[in-house]
């Protein structure tokens, strides 16, 4: 039933919204290192395979600053949906190009949301001769058809709640976990475009036969209120929402796609006046809302030099802080 979704789509929308929560959930040490203030998402890279010709669009690349330094790392996060024999050798080239373009250390991770195979990821690529070992580069790996759905179940955390979805699940448990995913999405009190966001995922990943929708609405009857009325609020709005979605699909493509040319004509105008702009800040740029997008393209006009519009910037930042 998921044959014509946008997998690596959803799962960047998610990770995006939650990266915080995501790398809290999987890779809690980096937050150690990690300043939460600096972080940048960063445009999509294109890269072409020289052997095969084909082309791949990187999912998600966020630049942060090591916390209490001046330097900065990539944090490289790549989701796939189908088992590759040569998704290894295609991470290291991401790795390379992304290290050559931007000169900074990268953090490769990888999300596997395929349901089969069940072996372990390979999560390294070699380059090996019989005397001399040239090349070992490693990736982290999440691969969720080896987690246990029950081992998250307590885990405040919306990453947790919507990924327990694709966890490795016995066909009888389908019901009660898409019924403890909503559970604990509405113990985390998110507001409604988040709440909206991963009960999506979940109602996407975990679509329910007819004899596995009466399960489910007897698992969700034997919660304790307030979480029963909430989680029934959902699945109330799944059902109006599956009427209006034509209609709101259209009307949100419509509005993103003004946006996005307004974004792009304003950067066209300081691409004539500044010159061509880093790629760093150029991401900043694309970054803002279509308010500031707008205040931009009036102050542009006061902007002589490079360093004016990042002084712009950083005051609109520390406005915002």
């Amino acid at each position: 039933m998921t044959n014509n979704i946008d997998h690596d789509r959803l799962f960047k929308e998610l990770i995006s919204t939650f990266f915080i929560e995501f790398l809290d959930l999987f890779f809690p040490a980096v937050l150690n290192y990690l300043d939460k203030d600096s972080i940048t998402f960063l445009d999509k890279e294109v890269f072409t395979d020289v052997t095969f010709g084909e082309k791949h669009e990187s999912d998600l690349i966020v630049q942060a600053q090591f916390l209490g330094k001046p330097s900065f790392f990539l944090i490289h996060i790549e989701a796939q949906s189908s088992s590759d024999t040569a998704f290894n050798r295609r991470m290291f080239t991401y790795f390379a190009r992304l290290q050559e373009k931007f000169g900074l250390p990268v953090y490769p991770i990888v999300i596997f949301s395929y349901d089969r195979p069940k072996k372990k990821a390979v999560s390294q690529y070699e380059v090996i001769f019989p005397d001399f070992k040239v090349l070992e580069f490693n990736y982290q790996v999440v691969q969720l058809n080896r987690l246990n759905w029950r081992d998250f179940l307590s885990q405040p955390n919306p990453v947790a709640s919507a990924l327990m979805a694709k966890m490795k699940i016995a066909p009888e448990d389908r019901p009660k976990v898409k019924a403890e995913c909503l559970r604990l999405l509405v113990t985390l009190k998110l507001n409604p475009a988040k709440m909206q966001l991963i009960s999506g995922f979940v109602d996407i990943y975990l679509n329910l036969n007819r004899s596995e929708e009466v399960k489910f609405k007897t698992e969700i009857r034997e919660f304790m209120p307030p979480e029963k009325e909430e989680v029934m609020q959902i699945t109330t709005s799944w059902m109006r929402e599956g009427m209006e979605q034509g209609l709101e699909r259209g009307l949100e493509q419509g509005i993103e796609q003004g946006r996005e040319r307004e974004k792009s004509f304003i950067l066209r105008q300081i691409t004539r006046k500044l010159g061509q702009l880093d790629p760093v800040l150029e991401a900043k740029i694309k970054a803002l809302n279509i308010d500031q997008i707008e205040n931009l393209g009036e102050e542009l006009l006061d902007f002589s030099t490079v360093e004016e519009l990042q002084n712009w910037l950083e005051r609109l930042k520390s406005s915002a802080n």
